[in-house]
């Protein structure tokens, strides 16, 4: 019996190749603006962030989310994805 295949996608700060379900993704669609997706679901240009406070902390820093994204990111996306890690 074949073994499943794991999708892999790299956190934009810190570089590492790292199965999806350990990711969170952060989405922008022209219609609901940016949005923490928990689904992977979502529509839209995404970026993969790791569960780790550190990264969400250096991506709030570098404003590197709103650069992977090609829009402006609002503060409250950085808090919300913080709450998702602490929980």
């Amino acid at each position: 019996m074949k073994t499943k295949k794991i999708p892999l996608r790299k956190c934009v700060i810190c570089g590492e190749n790292k199965p999806k379900k350990e990711l969170i993704r952060v989405v922008f669609n022209k219609d609901d603006g940016v949005s923490v997706d928990l689904t992977n679901k979502k529509n839209g240009r995404g970026a993969y962030l790791c569960k780790d406070i550190n990264c969400i902390n250096k991506a709030q820093k570098n404003n590197r989310l709103s650069q992977v994204l090609k829009t402006n990111v609002d503060t409250q996306i950085y808090e919300e994805l913080k709450n998702h890690v602490e929980d």
